[in-house]
């Protein structure tokens, strides 16, 4: 004797003792929801990878706000709200990100160019000091203006700038 297994919709044998219990299936979710759901992975999956870009971007010598803050606790499976939140959150940690970058970006785009008339006019920037760092490079030189022979270079306008040799040595 054949029964109908519920689950497959395929035929199998009786087992002796008793028919078999059809196994408790979730109903299939509506073909719009699928596509709904794959549409808010694909764009979700795009939020991240610009974001991960815009982070790069910074060379990690910029902290860029890139967190988003988690739903509930633990590993489930999203509903369609909460994935549009994820994704809604995503878009904004990106904008906030990539407006973060730009304006660094412009401040390191003005220092360079305050150096580089640093350097063509430094009796203009008397004692004038610009770090690495405001370069939006890494160490701990700094260039400033200084005389060229101290005092009497000083009263002769003798300018130059300078780079430090870099990090002071520790303390001891």
């Amino acid at each position: 004797m054949y029964q109908l297994d519920v689950t497959t919709q395929r035929p199998q044998a009786a087992r002796p003792g008793g028919p078999v219990a059809p196994r408790p299936v979730a109903p299939p979710a509506p073909a719009e929801e699928h596509a709904a759901r794959r549409a808010l992975r694909a764009q979700i999956a795009r939020l991240e990878r610009d974001l991960a870009d815009t982070v790069i971007e910074a060379f990690g010598r910029d902290r860029v706000p890139h967190r988003v803050a988690a739903r509930g606790r633990g590993p489930r499976l999203l509903s369609l709200g909460d994935l549009e939140l994820l994704r809604d959150d995503l878009a904004e940690k990106l904008r906030e990100a990539r407006v973060e970058v730009a304006e660094r970006g412009a401040e390191y785009a003005d220092a360079r160019a305050l150096l580089e008339r640093m350097l063509r006019e430094p009796e203009r920037h008397k004692y004038v000091r610009l770090s690495l760092q405001d370069l939006g490079e890494s160490g701990c030189g700094v260039y400033q203006v200084r005389p060229r022979v101290g005092l009497i270079g000083m009263l002769a306008g003798w300018w130059h700038v300078k780079l430090s040799s870099g990090c002071p040595l520790p303390g001891g």
